[in-house]
């Protein structure tokens, strides 16, 4: 089968909730990674085959397929489509997955797979809130099949987050001390410089605005979310602006126009799991994963897993046995910011150029998703 090459990637600075992207349109927002893949890579504008975009909540300034809306928002051609997709969490990562697998197929040459969210503008499950004036407060409840097999609306991710952090034993302290050291290892990437390659300043901000000073003192201080008794803000990923974008091509189109490639998609897989504990499918998908592309974690030399919360990656890491210090080691969304749609094509282009300063071969992407899936990239730097 052909191979997909990622010949480009960037991302916005990530901005907090209310901060220094939060007026942006999503449009423009989507537009401005879309543009600079564009304008420093020598492919004529018409000649990309598709956009291929991740979003929640396509309410507002997010509706009616921002992927194409984006694409014209930056100023090109009329005669590329694009196409808004959601796996939840994942969806800018199942983008790339899209891409590469249409590259495969031979059907497409040239692709832009990236995503978007605006989560100042439009919160998280907006579009839930916004059904109720038609009747539909909950999206589950009213189907008789949903109910007979689960029962009523499943628990919330924050006291989903608090399950996994009980079966796996993890205290308030523990989850506290796995956060503050992604604060830690945010602002050593921001001041060691590790974003500046792949950051495209936006509206006066020039790199991520999320990470904070902090300490275990101040954490404590905060009070639990929604009924729980481990999980605070301070353990939680954080709201925020953003878009990233990537430049999937084929062999054929890296000969056309003469590009270099930077990596390779080694393996893609999706699964699933038992929905009411929704965050924990990482763990058996990264297994799935491995054993479809012949490897194990020994292969692997860096890892980006979503702290949606800091349970999940630590219970992945304890389930899994992989190190620590070569997972999420520029820090992670706890730190950096998860702009829902964004964050898949987000942490990819963070491991590409992780491997690219590090000299690593192999790395591996995983992200807990809504309705208890999650999708595992591997990608491999040449």
């Amino acid at each position: 089968m052909a191979d997909a090459y990622i010949v480009d990637a960037v991302r916005s600075p990530t901005g907090r909730r209310k901060g220094s992207l939060a007026h942006v349109h999503g449009a423009d927002l989507g537009a401005h990674v879309i543009k600079t893949l564009v304008d420093r890579n020598p492919i004529p504008d018409n000649e990309y085959d598709d956009v291929i975009f991740g979003c929640l909540d396509t309410i507002g300034p997010l509706a009616g397929d921002i992927a194409r809306t984006c694409w014209l928002a930056a100023g090109l051609s009329d005669e590329v489509p694009g196409t808004t997709i959601d796996r939840q969490c994942g969806s800018s990562q199942q983008s790339v997955h899209f891409a590469a697998q249409a590259v495969m197929a031979g059907v497409n040459d040239v692709v832009i797979a990236g995503g978007v969210q605006t989560m100042t503008q439009i919160p998280i499950s907006a579009a839930m809130t916004a059904a109720e004036p038609l009747g539909f407060s909950d999206p589950f409840s009213g189907s008789q099949g949903w109910v007979a097999r689960y029962g009523a609306t499943p628990p919330t991710q924050f006291r989903s987050a608090q399950m996994i952090a009980d079966k796996w034993g993890f205290s308030r302290e523990d989850l506290e001390k796995f956060a503050l050291e992604s604060h830690t290892r945010a602002l050593r990437a921001i001041a060691e410089g590790r974003f500046d390659r792949e950051v495209a300043p936006l509206e006066g901000l020039e790199m991520d605005e999320t990470a904070r000073q902090t300490s275990l003192e101040k954490m404590a201080e905060l009070d639990f979310l929604f009924g729980c008794d481990k999980v605070t803000a301070a353990v939680s990923s954080q709201t925020s602006d953003g878009s990233s974008a990537m430049l999937i091509v084929s062999e054929d189109a890296l000969k056309r126009y003469g590009l270099t490639p930077r990596a390779r998609i080694a393996h893609m897989s999706v699964r699933a799991e038992d929905p009411i504990w929704m965050l924990t499918a990482p763990i058996p998908a990264t297994e799935y994963a491995l054993k479809r592309a012949g490897m194990s974690l020994d292969d692997i030399d860096l890892v980006e897993i979503n702290e949606a919360f800091a349970s999940v990656p630590m219970a992945w890491l304890k389930e899994t046995g992989y190190d620590h210090a070569k997972t999420n080691v520029n820090g992670g969304a706890i730190a950096l910011g998860h702009p829902l749609g964004a964050t898949g094509t987000k942490l990819m282009t963070t491991l590409l150029h992780e491997l690219e300063r590090s000299g690593g071969r192999y790395g591996l992407q995983t992200m807990c998703e809504g309705g208890g899936q999650a999708n595992v990239t591997i990608i491999e730097r040449l």
